[in-house]
């Protein structure tokens, strides 16, 4: 990678696959301080304070909030990204994110809980749009798609390259250090004390308006000012700056192959793709894996850590410090799903990672029911927990989208990341919204549900689907028939 592209690929990550995990893991720790507003502001408005039931309720709503916006973002996304281009539409999405900001920062002062309740829809408006929208937190529309398997696949990098792997789980290390990052802020030592809150969820400004100063340094998607503006010269232009290289007209022939090829193409809808039986298994594969990575119960985990570990009996002075620990694991369990995906594969990788997700969440169970006897078994809960962040870090949370790409023709890949991302929302916007609500009804037995379903995910891909390592689409596709 040539350093403009690595620089981009860089600015991109951190101003939205970070800020996606940072706003994951933000209503974490200031989740009594901000009931307790939401309890004051009640009682000012109707004399009363809000009942233990439907204050739960307000608070799942502020932390589901954030999904139901990323599911509109990334249905809008698509309609951005072709008249701004990347840059323009990744502009667009910054300014919401600055005025997502106001809205948390004021809250408190203006005494109002529905400005944070705004705020987290549109920091999820982002994120949906930036980050598991269309438009990837990483430029490979920067780079001529490659047609050298001559099936009319287009992956960014042709079948074998060791970068399409890497760089298809490179957003997952950023959503870690996103997570990890606001897991440090709310110690109590800094962001973590109750007059803080309304700053520690404005934050999310300050990666966006990094952003927002920087794209500008930086040449439009050479793909996009080719291929959509038909502006040759531009497309030039910011190859010689990407690619580092001045000759480079046998990139922009081969952008213009794409450009004629996709100009004959009639690409499918979101209807035709679930009534083809031509990639019905491929189809349900991408249905599968996408719910099951947000009902594994990881949203679970990141939403409400304080309260899980709390639950398990760990002392409430070292519930930030030992949330903290699983964040910095989680960072380097994705470090090692990023290095080691083009060695071990796709299946292996996601395979284990839900196994070791459904065994963890058993795991709690069986910890929580026993730590009445066994004071130790507390520490067992947070053992499982570190193995769950760690399980979805190294698999399931990359390689379902990369899967996505792999397992479709371009004229399918967009309805099918329709699919997936609109799943990938709504179910993380179903654990958010219940998670609360199941873990008073069921107690220690709520981890089972996710344990059944981690466990029946990592059953299908090991009887359905191929590895797509160094495979293309019509070998792929062979192996599904």
């Amino acid at each position: 990678l040539t350093f403009p592209l690595l620089s981009v690929t860089l600015l991109v990550s951190f101003g939205s696959s970070m800020l996606y995990g940072y706003n994951l893991a933000v209503v974490n720790s200031p989740a009594e301080h901000i009931k307790a507003f939401y309890n004051a502001t009640w009682s000012q408005r109707y004399g009363h304070g809000l009942a233990p039931g439907p204050l739960t309720l307000l608070y799942a709503l502020t932390v589901s909030i954030f999904a139901l916006g990323g599911l509109v973002g990334s249905l809008l996304v698509g309609v951005l990204v072709e008249q701004y281009g990347r840059n323009g539409a990744l502009s667009r999405s910054a300014l919401l994110v600055l005025l997502a900001g106001g809205f948390m920062g004021f809250s408190r002062e203006l005494q109002s809980p529905e400005m944070v309740i705004i705020g987290r829809s549109l920091t999820g408006l982002h994120s949906g749009g930036c980050c598991l929208g269309c438009a990837q937190p990483f430029p490979h529309g920067s780079l001529p798609y490659s047609h050298s398997q001559g099936d009319g696949e287009d992956f960014i990098f042709p079948t074998g390259s060791n970068l399409r792997g890497f760089l298809g789980l490179m957003p997952t290390i950023f959503i870690c250090l996103g997570v990890f990052s606001a897991q440090v802020l709310g110690l109590p030592e800094l962001l973590g004390k109750d007059r803080f809150w309304p700053l520690f969820l404005s934050l999310v400004v300050v990666p966006a308006s990094l952003q927002l100063l920087l794209l500008h340094c930086f040449p439009e998607s050479p793909r996009y000012l080719l291929i959509e503006r038909n502006d040759i010269c531009g497309a030039t232009k910011a190859l010689h700056q990407f690619l580092g290289t001045p000759d480079v007209q046998d990139v922009i022939e081969e952008m213009k192959e794409e450009q004629r090829s996709l100009s004959s193409m009639e690409m499918v809808s979101v209807w035709q793709l679930l009534r083809d039986r031509s990639v019905r298994w491929q189809t349900l594969s991408v249905v599968v894996v996408n719910a099951g990575m947000q009902l594994s119960g990881i949203d679970a985990i990141w939403f409400y850590t304080n309260t899980i570990f709390e639950n398990a009996g760990i002392p409430v002075s070292e519930i930030p410090y030992t949330t903290m620990g699983t964040g910095a694991i989680e960072v380097i369990a994705g470090l090692i799903g990023c290095l080691t995906i083009e060695r071990v594969g796709r299946r292996p990788l996601i395979i284990t990672g839900f196994c070791a997700m459904g065994v963890c969440s058993a795991g709690i169970t069986a910890s929580l029911l026993l730590q009445a006897a066994l004071p130790w078994m507390r520490y067992v809960s947070v053992a499982c927990v570190v193995g769950i962040i760690a399980g979805f870090c190294m698999g399931p949370a990359g390689v379902p989208f990369l899967m996505t790409a792999e397992l479709f023709t371009q004229s399918h890949r967009p309805a099918a990341y329709i699919v997936g991302g609109s799943l990938n929302w709504l179910c993380n916007f179903t654990i958010g919204f219940i998670f609360p609500f199941l873990q008073m009804s069921a107690g220690a037995f709520c981890y089972l549900v996710f344990c059944g379903v981690c466990l029946l995910v990592a059953l299908y891909v090991y009887l359905i689907i191929p590895e797509t390592k160094n495979k293309t689409f019509m070998e792929i596709s062979h192996i599904f028939a």
